[in-house]
């Protein structure tokens, strides 16, 4: 993580923003990155020892409304989603200042990106890799959620529950739900060039094909150690991405499978329609190209030794730090002091040491029953998303393949028809001929007999085929049917959802006010904490007596970042 930036004189300056509150709430700890609209940190709330991820719009972006308006959308995306594939938004807001923060579950892993640096992937885990993002993308599909910006970068692999590889999808700051208006100018394009479709590329909407395009470019890059379209020009690449055909993998890299190579070139393909038409068609494909791959395992490559993940954040004391603080404050007044001498203001801030440490205890404790309220309300309404979801998703899969078998028996009465208007116009010159014969009599017996029969024929055929025609048009019509009331049990769920949504965004917004509330109480408790702890330090910085308390308060306090430390105090502390 970078938590400094270099200054012109070379010496590492710290983040600005480093240990600024936000919302009242999440102290930023660490800077963990930056994104296209955004600056994520490590943070943590103030009172409840919780680490999450917080992410701030850019500086130079806070005028772009509809930026701002995308980032606010991420999380509505992401949390309707609510797929273990992809990452866990907490809370959404805006500070008094007019920052937009999105606050999200705080992940340890590795980015893809940093994967495919080293090389290409074996195909078992690729395959694995891609599997697990190609099933929370038919989930957000199914929702009306498309990601738009899909990459590597935007990849993070993790250890979850002795699982390697655990994908979690990042980064929903371009997703669109389909049910809102565009936010974006006309003809905008927005997007990683390198991973962008065709249809992006000449900047039309992004559908959920773009995203199975851009899976399409992961595996490839997966398979073969590189992109498929490569230019250091912008606008080269776009123009490769709308026309260029896609390499073959083996081309590239010899022993990439054939199944694997279909269906990289069948995502990369320009046309759209000629692409899987959705995440479960390709996601089934993949499961049974898993299920013939043979056993192998691929956790360290040979011959080398996998990077440790990074340590987890560091835990944080909380505010019973502070009656401990208090505590030794008294026995440094008490040494410095004895006989109950101290002067009337060292006394009233032992007392006021205690009395804030009282209060933050209690204060703490409440907050911490709103949060465990609020987290049990998050928690049902996860498990209710999650519910509706897997079942848009059993619907979505059902349909997927009713409109396959739709397409197919389209294919089929379209042979069908042509096969039929052959058969008419063959009847049709059969039957002229047996007229023909009919009225003169001419030829012999065996003669006519052929050209009756080859007439019966030409009817029964024809008559064949209309009733094929007919049956054919009936199996179609059926599972058209069949797709269009699949259809309308999604949308009857996805808007069940939304209504939920909405409901549940309203009942956490007033839980987390009462939080907020609650916690800017606790800052001013800390303002004033320290305030006393700053007196009480320089009454006691030059006793003697208490030398060795002071140290030990020193050593409590070096490392700790929800307990004031006022600077002056150990600048003014005595060598020891």
């Amino acid at each position: 993580m970078q938590q400094t930036q270099r200054s012109n004189s070379g010496a590492k300056a710290a983040d600005p923003m480093l240990g600024r509150v936000i919302a009242g709430r999440y102290r930023l700890e660490a800077r963990a990155g930056e994104g296209g609209m955004g600056i994520v940190y490590r943070a943590r709330h103030v009172l409840i020892d919780r680490v999450v991820a917080l992410k701030l719009i850019r500086p130079d972006l806070r005028g772009e409304t509809h930026l701002r308006a995308w980032m606010l959308r991420e999380a509505r995306a992401a949390n309707r989603v609510d797929h273990a594939h992809i990452i866990d938004i907490h809370d959404i807001g805006e500070t008094e200042e007019g920052e937009l923060y999105l606050v999200m579950e705080y992940l340890v892993g590795t980015s893809l990106s940093s994967e495919l640096a080293r090389g290409p992937m074996l195909l078992t885990r690729g395959v694995d890799v891609l599997e697990q993002m190609c099933a929370a993308l038919a989930r957000a599909h199914d929702l009306g959620v498309v990601h738009r910006d899909l990459k590597s970068d935007n990849i993070l692999l993790m250890n979850r529950g002795g699982r390697k590889d655990f994908v979690k999808i990042l980064d929903f700051g371009l997703a669109h739900l389909a049910m809102d208006p565009r936010l974006a100018p006309k003809g905008a394009v927005f997007g990683t060039p390198e991973y962008m479709s065709p249809e992006q590329a000449r900047g039309e909407e992004a559908i959920p094909q773009s995203d199975l395009y851009a899976l399409g470019v992961l595996f490839f890059e997966m398979l073969t150690g590189q992109l498929p379209f490569r230019s250091d020009d912008r606008d080269t690449l776009l123009e490769m991405q709308r026309n260029s055909p896609a390499p073959k993998p083996r081309t590239i890299k010899a022993d990439v499978q054939p199944a694997a190579e279909s269906i990289v070139l069948k995502l990369l393909e320009k046309d759209r329609r000629k692409r899987y038409q959705d995440a479960h068609h390709l996601h089934e494909e993949l499961k049974a190209l898993q299920r013939s791959l043979p056993s192998t395992p691929w956790e360290v490559n040979p011959g080398e030794n996998a990077p440790p993940p990074p340590p987890p954040p560091p835990q944080s004391p909380g505010v019973i730090e502070w009656a401990n603080r208090a505590a030794l404050f008294s026995r440094m007044v008490s040494r410095a002091y004895p006989g109950s001498n101290a002067p009337p203001e060292v006394m009233n801030a032992v007392a006021q040491s205690w009395d804030l440490a009282s209060r933050a205890t209690k204060l703490e404790g409440e907050v911490a029953s709103h949060t465990r309220r609020l987290e049990a309300l998050e928690k049902r309404g996860r498990a209710l998303r999650a519910e509706i979801g897997r079942k848009v998703e059993e619907l979505a899969q059902e349909e997927s393949r009713a409109l396959r078998e739709v397409a197919h028996e389209q294919a089929e009465v379209t042979r069908l028809r042509e096969q039929t208007v052959d058969a008419e116009r063959s009847f049709e010159k059969a039957k002229a001929e047996a007229d023909a014969a009919a009225k003169g009599s001419s030829g012999n017996n065996a003669q006519l007999r052929e050209i009756f029969e080859r007439a019966g024929f030409a009817n029964a055929t024809l008559q064949a085929k209309k009733e094929q025609l007919t049956d054919r048009e009936k199996r179609a019509s059926s599972r058209d049917t069949q797709a269009r009331d699949l259809r309308r049990q999604i949308e009857e769920l996805r808007a069940q959802l939304a209504r939920y949504a909405e409901a549940l965004e309203e009942d956490l917004a007033q839980g987390r006010e009462k939080v907020a509330a609650r916690t800017r109480e606790g800052l001013a408790f800390e303002k004033s904490f320290g305030e006393v702890s700053l007196l009480l330090l320089n009454h006691i910085k030059n006793k003697t007596e208490a030398r060795d308390l002071l140290q030990e308060l020193m050593a409590n306090m070096h490392g700790v970042q929800n307990i004031p430390v006022p600077p002056s105090s150990t600048k003014s502390l005595p060598d020891p």
